[in-house]
């Protein structure tokens, strides 16, 4: 290298910037909690660093990658999702970005699974009625009762990495399943899972045969007890299949009054307006959410209604914060590994310095020959 590698990064992420300093790069870690302003981001990438960690907190566009002035030669996302990043201002830039797809796909998971076991149980009105002196008596049904999930349908809305995970972890309880899925359709997975659940149930570790199949929108939200949410964000004249408001009046209405939904995927996919007048006026019987329309979640938000509260679960997009998926530096197992190695990989011109051919950059279209 001709000459030290700068980076800056828009927060810290542990221990495997480290890597990055025993190679002889420069790194400098903004130090506070909240995200930096732009203003900051931008008279770092002016200053001439060759590298950007950032997260879906920080805004990056033109105005961004104007700044860098032929110096600035990656973006490392220390995320899966990158819609903090204008993908066409990159491309027309020529700059690189990265994210972190696949090492949160179990923790990200296994949160949707607890919250929808948190939900059914009414983890959160019991906790209350104990810690508020409010537990004076024992009785089989009041003040209320919580419901079993095991044996019930749920509705895997996107059957990308963290869908096929929520798919395993359902069929470990037996779960009917309803799977859509706008663009792509993994049969060989569902196939296969039913294999399971059908010997599951001749060796008689299930009660019941359980099902798993493939299904329209419709019928998914019409039949399932459960709706757990994990399809990407996308908007009008993005695909054809757009997912924004996916979660609209429309659908919440199609949905039994019983039903509860989880989104761990993007905010935007639920329209938090509607589903807050679905809690009220009972169409459906609960929510819970980890990702919001605008985050962190404003206080004047119609989810905050303390009228809906024992019904409405409002977690800090906070489904990968476990510490080997977040913060591991080895690229196989945590972001920050993972994050570190994407920004390596372009500034060190691995993989023969072809970056359509680098795993974890995501624009790979602006690159093609």
């Amino acid at each position: 290298m001709s000459h030290r590698l700068r980076v800056f990064a828009t927060c810290d992420i542990g221990d495997a910037l480290n890597i990055l300093r025993s190679r002889g790069y420069k790194v400098e870690v903004y130090p506070n909690p909240e995200p930096p302003p732009k203003s900051l981001i931008i008279e770092k990438v002016k200053s001439g660093v060759d590298g950007l960690i950032t997260t879906l907190r920080d805004p990056i566009d033109a105005e961004i990658f104007a700044a860098g002035n032929d110096t600035l030669k990656v973006v490392a996302q220390f995320a899966v999702g990158f819609d903090n990043i204008n993908r066409a201002d990159a491309n027309r830039y020529k700059i690189p970005f990265t994210h972190t797809a696949d090492v949160l796909t179990e923790a990200t998971a296994e949160f949707a699974f607890f919250l929808m076991g948190a939900l059914a149980r009414k983890l959160w009105p019991a906790e209350h009625l104990t810690r508020d002196h409010r537990w004076s008596y024992w009785h089989p049904y009041l003040p209320f009762l919580g419901d079993e999930v095991t044996g019930k349908t749920i509705a895997i809305i996107g059957t990308g990495r963290i869908g096929l995970a929520m798919i395993k972890k359902c069929a470990g309880f037996d779960m009917n399943i309803l799977c859509f899925d706008p663009a792509y359709e993994n049969h060989d997975y569902i196939r296969a899972i039913q294999e399971v659940k059908d010997l599951r149930f001749q060796r008689g570790i299930s009660r019941e045969r359980a099902t798993i199949r493939y299904t329209t929108l419709d019928e998914a939200l019409r039949a399932a007890d459960f709706i757990s949410l994990h399809v990407p964000l996308l908007r009008e004249g993005e695909s054809a299949t757009p997912t924004y408001h996916l979660i609209n009046e429309t659908t919440l209405r199609m949905m039994k009054p019983t039903a509860m939904i989880i989104n761990t995927s993007r905010g935007p996919v639920v329209d938090e307006k509607a589903l807050a007048r679905a809690l009220k006026e009972n169409w459906i019987a609960g929510a819970a959410l980890d990702v919001y329309e605008k985050e962190p979640l404003p206080p004047d938000s119609p989810l905050l209604d303390p009228a809906i509260a024992d019904r409405c679960r409002l977690l800090p997009h906070f489904a990968s914060a476990a510490s080997i998926t977040r913060l591991s530096a080895d690229p196989d197992k945590g972001m920050a590994g993972r994050c570190v190695q994407g920004l390596i990989d372009v500034l060190e011109g691995n993989y023969g310095g072809d970056i359509t051919k680098m795993p974890y950059v995501v624009n790979k279209e602006a690159f093609e020959k």
